[in-house]
């Protein structure tokens, strides 16, 4: 499974499959640690900087993952209305406001470039959000996920899931591959095709606009300057299975949520989360095709 192997994580979708595009709400436990790498060059984000170390806000209430490039934030507005109604957010002294960190891909080359996910979006994924297994391939934020694009190509790629166990923690991660370059597993073989090493000339090229986006979460007890070692595995790993990454046309952004459950070295996890995230891109691709039609 992924994130939902973690007690306490629900996660949800909204997809409109004839435009191919959607996003994807993750409700981590309360009182989570969250923090934010970004490494990609044209990122579409909404409330990462309170994700920083020395920031008041430690916890998030929900992080959104969409479809739509740039308008696909608008999906969190229906995140953020929806949780306000069930009371759930940072107090202030006249209410909550929810904590909604999000960051899109850009799928408008496929489908319809005129539909985009929206508050109604938003609010469609959070209040489907369960602790069942998630569902993977073409959904959500990976309806019109593609890959390999610096090759002129728009293979179908999705949302793919991961989850690795050392001792009593639990690490796992959720991934939207949808980048300029071509997927392998962690050892090597070829998913997508394309050369395990990119020809620079090729790949510094403008291939349209992409994005990969991760969640990768720990049970275990991990400070927010810890995390970002999860991070640097995290991105190794993203790395080493999608080549060229982090490029000028991709937005590459993880997420890292602990949940305090157990007792957990940082430097384990983030081993464990190079595997996870790995795993987790592999799953993309490999979840596809059965939902591509």
């Amino acid at each position: 499974m992924s994130l939902t192997d973690i007690e306490g994580f629900r996660v949800g979708h909204a997809t409109d499959h004839e435009a191919m595009t959607g996003c994807t709400v993750i409700l981590p436990p309360a009182d989570n640690v969250t923090a934010v790498e970004v490494r990609g060059a044209a990122p579409g984000t909404r409330d990462l900087a309170l994700l920083g170390p020395g920031m008041t806000v430690r916890s998030v209430d929900a992080i959104l993952l969409s479809g739509g490039s740039a308008y696909g934030l608008a999906a969190a507005d229906g995140v953020m209305t929806e949780l306000e109604k069930q009371g759930v957010g940072h107090i202030v002294p006249n209410g909550v406001v929810p904590i909604v960190p999000g960051a899109v891909i850009y799928d408008l080359m496929v489908g319809d470039p005129k539909v985009r996910p929206d508050a109604e979006m938003g609010r469609t994924a959070l209040l489907s959000a369960d602790g069942g297994p998630i569902q993977t391939g073409r959904v959500g934020v990976g309806a019109g996920a593609t890959v390999g694009k610096w090759r002129g190509e728009l293979i179908p790629s999705g949302l793919g899931g991961a989850t690795v166990r050392v001792g009593d923690a639990i690490v796992a991660a959720l991934a939207v591959t949808n980048a300029v370059g071509d997927v392998f597993t962690l050892e090597g073989e070829a998913l997508t095709g394309g050369d395990i090493v990119p020809d620079p000339i090729d790949s510094a090229g403008d291939a349209l606009a992409n994005t990969t986006l991760v969640v990768v979460a720990t049970n275990g007890t991990i400070t927010r300057e810890d995390l970002s070692r999860v991070l640097v595995r995290a991105h190794d790993a993203l790395a080493v299975t999608i080549r060229p990454a982090h490029t000028g046309s991709d937005g590459d952004t993880i997420f890292a949520v602990c949940t305090g459950q157990t007792e957990a070295d940082h430097e384990i996890v983030a081993s464990a989360a190079f595997v996870a995230v790995g795993r987790a891109i592999e799953d993309s691709v490999r979840s596809a095709p059965a939902d591509n039609g």
